[in-house]
């Protein structure tokens, strides 16, 4: 019984890897929107979508970012200056992406743009540190999503969004995972809401990659802020060295996740725009895959008995 069920096993294993090999016809009639470029997924996504073939639009929140984009890819690839919380931004750049695709409509839209910071304990914050991120991770994705969605319907084409794990499993306080969970239910609403007109919607869900979300010294220095600014009230209730043992805990456990090979999530980005069948979740990372996914999935009072001494533990190994 049990070979038969492995067998079984592999040949559904099989029979979905032949099937998401098929690729779309056509890149280079095919146009692809792609939300902060500026530098780690969405810069990589875009660089090699553009090598691919694709007519790239790369939303950037800076000249800089433009400038350097451009400078490495061809004229395929058109830049945009973008700011995902401003709506009269989010407007000028649909209205310069109709003009751009004609009655091709517009392929995919990536919504990859995102912040981490501030993060930390939720009675150090305030409601306006959780809108500020909320306005980037969440109305950001929903705003550019609706403002481009006739084009997409259009191209019967795709929406990708780009979650995290931690919009599965809510691992530390503040606005960061609220957030996450916030994209994975407007994506499922609207993956749903999409089947009659034959629009993908799929949902990249990383694990800690290196990027500017997992930077040590900026989660260092946006923590040091909030720290400085408590009530003494508060770090009294928390302990006068709880922000270094913090510090010690984040690094370690940054040291020991993130991994450096941003391509690992980049080809998922690519399957999910160019497969002709892409999966509706892609979960890139083996932390995703073997630690946080698992977790997601466990009683809430063993995930919660984790990782109070998992992180206890890392505390103790490490003042030894």
């Amino acid at each position: 019984m049990f070979l038969y069920i492995v067998g079984l096993l592999a040949l559904f294993l099989i029979y979905r890897w032949l099937k998401e090999l098929k690729r779309v016809p056509n890149k280079g009639d095919r146009y692809v929107y792609i939300t902060g470029c500026d530098s780690g997924f969405g810069n990589c996504l875009a660089r090699h979508l553009d090598k691919l073939g694709y007519c790239v639009v790369a939303g950037c929140y800076t000249e800089r970012g433009e400038d350097e984009l451009k400078k490495a890819t061809s004229d395929r690839l058109t830049t945009l200056h973008l700011d995902v919380t401003d709506s009269a931004s989010v407007a000028k750049a649909a209205d310069a992406i109709k003009n751009l695709v004609g009655n091709k409509g517009l392929w995919a839209v990536v919504n990859n743009a995102g912040i981490s910071l501030p993060s930390a304990p939720t009675d150090w914050l305030t409601i306006e540190d959780y809108r500020g991120m909320l306005a980037v991770n969440l109305d950001g994705v929903i705003n550019i999503t609706l403002s481009v969605l006739p084009l997409i319907k259009k191209a019967k084409g795709r929406v990708v969004n780009v979650a995290s794990v931690f919009g599965r499993i809510s691992a530390f306080g503040g606005p960061y995972c609220i957030s996450k969970y916030g994209v994975e239910a407007f994506n499922d609403g609207l993956r749903i809401n999409m089947v009659p007109f034959g629009v993908e919607v799929c949902c990249i869900e990383p694990g800690f990659f290196q990027t500017n979300v997992t930077n040590p010294e900026m989660l260092k220095e946006s923590l040091k802020k909030l720290w400085d600014r408590l009530p003494q009230e508060v770090k009294d209730d928390y302990g006068h060295d709880y922000y270094d043992r913090m510090i010690v805990r984040m690094k370690t456990t940054f040291s020991q996740l993130t991994d450096a090979d941003l391509m690992k999530v980049v080809s998922c980005m690519e399957h999910a725009i160019s497969a002709v069948y892409p999966r509706k979740r892609y979960s890139p990372g083996i932390d995703a895959k073997l630690v946080w996914l698992p977790l997601s999935y466990m009683p809430t009072w063993l995930t919660d008995w984790w990782f109070s001494h998992t992180f206890e533990k890392l505390r103790i190994q490490l003042e030894q």
